[in-house]
This record gives structure tokens, sequence and C-alpha cells, in this order.
């Protein structure tokens, strides 16, 4: 069971959920992750709607992660985001 892309304020990450061979596995990434890589000239930028405009790069990082063997949780750091 897959469940909607939430920003959690307590860990300061976006928790989402990736479809892998019928299997939803867990993942997430750091707000400043995300800043860093996508908005660095902006400190207030919202972390789950930059998620949702590259969703589709940041999934296939958390799929690339998991064929190299990470496990549920996947932890997304800057190195695994794409440069844009």
């Amino acid at each position: 069971m897959s469940y909607p892309a939430f920003f959690h304020h307590d860990s300061g990450c976006v928790r989402f959920w990736v479809e892998i061979d019928g299997n939803f596995v867990g993942a997430t990434v750091r707000k400043d992750s995300l800043r860093h890589r996508y908005h660095p000239q902006n400190l207030d930028d919202d972390p789950l709607a930059t998620y949702l405009a590259h969703a589709t790069d940041i999934d296939n990082a958390v799929r690339r992660r998991v064929a190299a063997g990470s496990i549920e949780p996947v932890m997304l750091r800057e190195p695994d985001l794409p440069i844009i």
C-alpha cells in the first residue's frame, strides 16, 4: 500500500514510497539535500513541493539504491540526487 508523500517536520525529511516490482518501498530525503540540489539560492523553499516537482528523478534514485542493495527505508543523500 502506498501513501502520499509528506514532509515530516520533526525529522526535516520528505517521506515517500516508491513502487518497485509490485512492492512499495519507503524512502526519505532531507530538506537540506533537496534545497542544495534543486534550489541552492532559496532558503525558504517548500521541501514537499520540491520533491513533487522532481518526483520522477528522485524515485529513480531510490530504485538505483535498491538495485545496489539498499534496504527499506532508503535514505537518499545529496549525491544520490540527479544534478539538474
